[in-house]
């Protein structure tokens, strides 16, 4: 007997559309059946006129938790993901203190028990010179983050050996490198300014050629050593023009977010302070680039950069642009922005459970369980509703930031029900989420 059906819907997975009801036993799928089949079940749900897609994997988050509960934490991120559409989410390591051993993760683990509102996998940060990577490894984190530049000496891979050296330490455990690209050698600091003059300096500080030096490295660096690698955050031209030139010497992939494919630097005239982030936002040369990438099949994965930060701390006053902290809230508007790609004829609802459920999950080692409608995999379920339309408002948001960067954004589809391994949540759903792991 099954425990539910949802009757009516049409299906929409990687693997195509399709119309058939889909029955859950245990947490799992168990059946997709066709339409009106007779069957033993506990509970059916009429959804005619749904469209259910597997719910979102977003595999670059910053829930801030520990050091930095202010700005977001494992309750009111993942609560804020569930209302976005996000049932499975990687946590990054950038917290306090950065996640670098294994003590540091199992505390993180041991804090989300029981206040996780969706699955969370943990990534683990790789210092240049790492003591502990076995230790660590045995607790099976979804990956190893690894950065080129912006960070600490200590986690800064900033020559072409440093970064070869920890990719050999990884390699033999069939784990997961990710990378965020970069030239540490190329990087200037922004003047003291917080005018055009400020802003101009931040985004000559990352220049494009900035992304694609450590995109070349890195892809580079995993041809020679025979890693697997992941890029994290594509946004310009160039870069995208080097990724297409060199991507087959490895096994490499890349992602690039919602933001990156809707916005342009002409937001930095708005509010400025809430639009800094990094990689900043291009021309609009490079969002039209970087959208060509996406139906060419060159991008591998969308996801937020989910990264927080207090209401007040955006909107203080800085006589130092660089003091403006980096990063915005996304997860919770991240199914409603891909929507309105859709609208606008940039990307298919296909495009989203093939990029942002179906592809992150195999990618991180999660694909024997989620991304995809078919039967073993958990019942994470989106129900849209195409009559319906939705209005972003900064006053909805439940992350700690309060703001949204699409404020005012419409779509004419609205989330009507979402389902993590078969329960349906709601605001007062109880923190039924669990701690996921690489499989090896």
């Amino acid at each position: 007997m099954f425990d539910l059906i949802l009757r009516g819907a049409k299906l929409v997975d990687a693997n195509g559309e399709r119309c058939a009801d889909l029955a859950i036993i245990d947490q799992k799928i168990a059946a997709l059946l066709a339409p009106g089949t007779p069957a033993e079940t506990r509970a059916t749900r009429d959804v005619r006129g749904l469209v259910i897609l597997p719910g979102l994997v977003d595999t670059h988050v910053h829930l801030c938790d520990p050091g930095y509960t202010h700005k977001e934490d494992f309750d009111s991120g993942t609560r804020a993901a569930a209302l976005g559409g996000v049932t499975t989410l990687l946590d990054m390591p950038t917290d306090l203190p950065i996640t670098t051993h294994a003590s540091d993760l199992r505390e993180k683990m041991t804090l989300a028990g029981g206040r996780i509102h969706v699955d969370v996998g943990f990534q683990v940060a790789k210092l240049r010179d790492h003591p502990s990577i076995d230790d660590v490894r045995a607790l099976d984190p979804v990956s190893f983050e690894l950065f080129m530049a912006g960070v600490p000496e200590a986690y800064r891979h900033d020559t072409q050996e440093a970064l070869m050296n920890s990719l050999k330490a990884l390699r033999p455990l069939n784990t997961l490198a990710c990378i965020s690209p970069g030239d540490h050698s190329l990087q200037s600091a922004p003047q003291t300014d917080t005018g055009r003059a400020g802003l101009n300096a931040l985004l000559a500080s990352r220049p494009p050629v900035f992304e694609a030096a450590g995109i070349a490295n890195a892809v580079l660096a995993a041809a020679a050593t025979g890693a697997r690698v992941h890029l994290r955050q594509g946004n310009s031209k160039l870069g995208v023009d080097t990724w297409r030139r060199l991507r087959d010497l490895a096994d490499v992939s890349i992602e690039t977010t919602p933001q990156a494919l809707l916005l342009t630097e002409d937001v930095y005239d708005e509010r400025r302070n809430f639009f800094k982030a990094l990689p900043p936002f291009r021309p609009e040369g490079d969002r039209v680039a970087l959208l060509a990438a996406v139906r060419e099949g060159l991008i591998d994965m969308l996801v937020t950069d989910h990264a927080p930060h207090a209401h007040a701390e955006k909107a203080a006053h800085y006589d130092d642009f660089r003091d403006v902290p980096s990063g915005m809230p996304g997860v919770q508007t991240f199914l409603a922005t891909l929507l309105h790609l859709v609208e606008r004829g940039e990307i298919t609802l296909r495009d989203i459970a093939k990029l942002c459920a179906h592809n992150p999950a195999q990618r991180f080692g999660l694909g024997a369980t989620k991304g995809l409608l078919a039967p073993g995999y958990d019942a994470d379920l989106l129900l849209l509703d195409p009559e319906r339309s939705t209005t972003l408002r900064n006053e909805d948001q439940r992350s700690k930031a309060r703001y949204t960067p699409f404020d005012g954004m419409h779509v004419s589809w609205s989330l009507a029900a979402v389902y993590l391994r078969g329960a349906l949540k709601g605001e007062t759903t109880p923190a039924n989420g669990r701690v996921v792991t690489a499989s090896a």
